[in-house]
């Protein structure tokens, strides 16, 4: 009996020590296959340059919502909910912010666009999430995001949903 609690304990280990490597494989094999695949609306961190030409003969509805993590004392949201726009043609708009904490506090925002496949084609030119954004406790900002979809956007995508969600971010000193 003694050989057999014993095997199922080294079991055990091996078990919750092949789910801990495959834990921490994942993200990296997630990042992959989201390149790959071009899925779950994952957009460039770095600014785009503009050189389409603007398709004016098609609309493409662009939705903005925001999330903030619970832990992060701010209030956070679009100015404009929702804006129709023609391919290739470079539009403006600003996230509201207000520290609603006590403390100073840092934020971080990380982007995302749905249906996946049109996250390829949603292109930032200048976006607050480039950054960490400080704001003083009872500090407020407008977060600025110069935006373009790309003419190449497949047809069947008339409408696209920017998602940002609000991190709290370790401030640098």
């Amino acid at each position: 009996m003694a050989n057999d609690t014993r095997r199922s304990t080294w079991k055990l280990v091996f078990a919750a020590l092949g789910m801990f490597g495959f834990a921490y494989a994942l993200v990296p094999l997630y990042d992959v296959f989201c390149e790959v695949t071009g899925i779950n609306g994952k957009t460039e961190d770095a600014p785009s340059v503009v050189s389409q030409e603007i398709d004016t003969s098609r609309e493409v509805t662009v939705e903005f919502v925001a999330y903030t993590n619970p832990s992060l004392p701010w209030q956070f949201g679009p100015e404009v909910k929702r804006l129709t726009v023609h391919p290739g043609e470079t539009h403006t708009i600003a996230y509201a912010a207000k520290n609603i904490g006590s403390q100073d506090a840092v934020g971080q925002a990380v982007p995302s666009v749905s249906p996946g496949l049109a996250a390829k084609h949603f292109n930032k030119i200048e976006c607050f999430c480039f950054n960490r954004q400080p704001l003083q406790a009872g500090e407020s900002a407008s977060l600025p995001l110069i935006f373009y979809i790309d003419p190449e956007l497949p047809e069947e995508i008339s409408t696209l949903t920017l998602a940002y969600t609000l991190f709290e971010s370790p401030s640098s000193e």
